[in-house]
C-alpha cells in the first residue's frame, strides 16, 4: 500500500513539473512573438464594464476552452490554466492524486460573464483537469448580465482604452484644436500621461513666457513643438518597424522617458533623434532583433563561465 501511494504521489509531482515546464515553454514563445497569454481579470471586467444584474443558474457542465479568467488568481496561471508559479506545487498535486485515485471533487464555482467564465473557486482543478484532457468540467455558476459582449476573444485592454481615448479627446480638445491629431495607444495608461505632459508643458510654458497660459494654448504647443517633432524623428528613422504591434503614441512616451533617462545619466544634452536611435537599437521588439540579443547575452554567459 505505501508503494503504491508512494508511485501515486511521484507521477503527480511528475505531472506538475510536466506542467510547470510547459508553461515555462509558452510563456518564452509568447515573449518572443509578443502575444499576450494571460487569463482574464474579472475584478479589471468588474471595474471596466457596467453591470445590469446577476443571478445563479445553478450547476451545469461548462467547456474548457470557455474559462478565460479568474478570480484574484489570474497571474497564477497562463490562458491554458498551466501553473505559472512553483509555490501552486503543494495544492496541484493534491488535486492530481485524487484524480488518479478516481476521487470525486467538488464542482467549482464560476462567473458567467457572456460566452465565457471566470474561476471564483477551483482554478488548481481547472489546471489539472486540462492537462489531463477533460474538455468538460462541473461547475456552479452565477451570471453577470451586460450589454457589452464578452467572448474568448475580447481584449479588455482595448475596453479600458477606448474609454480613456474618449476621456482625453474631452479634457485636450486635441481635435478641435488639431483636427488632424491622430493619437493612438496599444496599451491602457497612456492617455493619461499624455495629459501630465500637456500639464507639466503648459507650466514650464509659463514659467520661460512669464505670463499664465491658458489650456487651448499649451495643448497646441505642446503637440506643435514636443508631440509632433518626436513623431517626425519615428517616421524618418522607421523606428515603428522595430516594435510591432505597438503605435506613435507609445514610442513617443518611452522615448521620451529614454531622452531624460539618457540626459541624467550622461549629464549632457542628447537630442531627440539620438534617444529615439538609441532606444529603438536596446529595446527593439522585432523579433529578429530580439533572438539576436538573446543570443548574445547567452555569448556573454558562456564566455564568463
Amino acid at each position: 500500500m505505501k508503494e503504491q501511494l508512494g508511485d501515486i504521489n511521484n507521477i503527480a509531482n511528475s505531472d506538475f513539473e510536466a506542467a510547470f515546464q510547459k508553461g515555462f515553454r509558452h510563456s518564452i514563445l509568447n515573449w518572443l512573438f509578443n502575444q499576450n497569454n494571460s487569463l482574464m481579470d474579472f475584478d479589471e471586467i468588474r471595474k471596466e464594464i457596467p453591470w445590469q444584474g446577476q443571478f445563479d443558474i445553478g450547476m451545469k457542465e461548462i467547456r474548457m476552452e470557455d474559462i478565460v479568467g479568474s478570480v484574484g488568481r489570474y497571474q497564477d496561471f497562463d490562458r491554458s490554466f498551466l501553473p505559472r508559479r512553483i509555490d501552486s506545487r503543494d495544492r496541484w498535486v493534491n488535486i492530481d492524486k485524487a484524480h488518479i485515485k478516481e476521487i470525486n471533487l467538488p464542482p467549482i464555482e464560476v462567473y458567467k460573464v457572456g460566452s465565457v467564465y471566470f474561476v471564483k473557486d477551483g482554478n488548481h482543478r481547472v489546471s489539472v483537469a486540462r492537462e489531463r484532457g477533460q474538455q468538460y468540467i462541473e461547475a456552479n455558476v452565477i451570471e453577470i448580465k451586460t450589454a457589452i459582449p464578452i467572448t474568448a476573444d475580447t481584449d479588455i485592454d482595448d475596453l479600458i482604452r477606448k474609454r480613456e481615448e474618449i476621456e482625453f479627446l474631452e479634457q485636450s480638445r486635441i481635435k478641435k484644436l488639431r483636427p488632424d491629431a491622430q493619437i493612438e495607444f496599444s496599451l491602457p495608461g497612456g492617455y493619461s500621461k499624455l495629459l501630465e505632459h500637456i500639464k507639466a508643458h503648459r507650466w514650464f510654458l509659463g514659467e520661460r513666457r512669464n505670463r499664465a497660459i491658458s489650456w487651448d494654448e499649451a495643448v497646441t504647443h505642446w503637440y506643435d513643438k514636443v508631440y509632433l517633432p518626436l513623431i517626425i524623428v519615428i517616421r524618418r528613422n522607421n523606428i515603428l518597424k522595430e516594435f510591432p504591434h505597438r503605435t506613435e503614441a507609445d514610442l513617443y512616451l518611452w522615448i521620451s522617458e529614454h531622452l531624460w533617462y539618457l540626459r541624467q545619466k550622461n549629464q549632457q544634452e542628447v537630442s531627440v533623434e539620438e534617444a529615439a536611435l538609441h532606444f529603438a537599437e536596446n529595446y527593439s521588439q522585432n523579433l529578429g532583433r530580439r533572438l539576436q540579443h538573446f543570443f548574445e547575452k547567452l555569448l556573454r554567459i558562456f564566455k564568463k563561465d
